[in-house]
């Protein structure tokens, strides 16, 4: 697979909700911060969207989709004049009913979705994005965006059998979509990250080389032979781009692949730490320990527990960690 298919495999994204909001005349709501991704898009009409920590409103208009970050609230609203409302009973009525309907609807209908990640590891995803990506409709993925926005159109106003298995995978190829479209339209200014990397050429090309190969034992000159680069050149713009070098980021995606398989194999600690290229098992849970904080056993141990148990050693991401440094919003 490719880079960005595997990290959204073992990061195991899964929609929770398919959800709608058919409103109309004046309105304004506060949307309080996900602990994950929201992925929306307008079908008709348009509105203003405000998102916390960012300088200036967005205009949304038909056919737009937008991905909101962890840990970021944001603020829908026909006039930026209006002092937004607590959405609770909107939400409420998304929960009971899958749509909320406001002043009659009919004039401004949104939809999306909320994405959550088994893998403790969503940082290297949460972090890499921008509290808020609004993607260009100008390009063939923008066309794949469109189309399923118009199936997602279907599915909401003539419900068929397995409506919502079909909805769930739309909001995943939309997701993906978005992904694509922030890549394309990376610039100097996007974060530092591993999507922001995968947006390079050449640092793709060895990005992918290591993923294709992770129990190779690489070092910078091949890395940089793939990527058409000088060593130096090539250590550079890894760090610039993605965050973080080259051998970091290699233990990093072998440290992803190792905490998949002890939470969903039963593989033993032996063959997993000789699959994933190391010498012995004693240099794997080395490494494993450096970089999770306990030993490949104990990490199986408390994978081992409840869902909800799990809940309460999720690492938070970087966005999550800024936004909770941050006063609440008052309405």
């Amino acid at each position: 697979m490719d880079p960005l298919s595997d990290v959204l495999s073992l990061l195991k994204p899964h929609s929770q909700l398919f959800a709608a909001f058919d409103t109309a005349g004046a309105w304004s709501f506060s949307f309080p911060p996900y602990d994950g991704i929201k992925i929306a898009a307008v079908l008709q009409g348009g509105c203003w969207g405000i998102v916390s920590g960012m300088n200036r409103p967005v205009r949304l208009e038909e056919g737009d989709c937008f991905l909101l970050n962890s840990g970021y609230e944001i603020v829908l609203s026909s006039d930026l004049s209006l002092p937004p409302q607590d959405s609770s009973l909107i939400m409420d009525g998304i929960a009971r009913d899958g749509i909320a309907v406001h002043n009659g609807g009919g004039e401004v209908l949104l939809i999306g979705g909320f994405f959550t990640f088994s893998s403790e590891h969503a940082a290297l995803l949460l972090d890499a994005l921008p509290p808020f990506a609004n993607p260009p409709r100008s390009s063939n993925q923008a066309d794949v965006l469109r189309w399923s926005l118009d199936q997602l159109r279907s599915e909401l106003r003539d419900p068929m059998p397995g409506g919502v298995l079909v909805s769930n995978h739309l909001l995943h190829l939309m997701l993906v979509q978005v992904l694509r479209l922030h890549m394309s339209a990376s610039s100097a200014e996007s974060p530092a990250g591993w999507l922001t990397g995968l947006s390079d050429r050449r640092i793709r090309a060895a990005i992918s080389a290591m993923h294709a190969e992770p129990t190779r034992h690489w070092s910078l000159e091949e890395l940089a032979r793939i990527a058409g680069l000088s060593r130096t050149i090539f250590a550079q713009r890894f760090k610039r781009l993605v965050g973080e070098t080259t051998m970091s980021y290699l233990m990093r995606w072998r440290m992803m692949m190792a905490t998949d398989r002890l939470r969903h194999s039963e593989q033993s600690i032996t063959s997993i730490a000789f699959a994933l290229g190391y010498e012995s098992e004693s240099a794997f849970c080395t490494a494993f320990k450096r970089a999770m904080s306990c030993s490949p056993t104990q990490y199986r141990r408390r994978s081992s527990v409840s869902a909800e148990d799990t809940q309460s050693v999720r690492p938070i991401s970087k966005t999550e960690r800024l936004r909770n440094t941050r006063s609440p919003t008052k309405n």
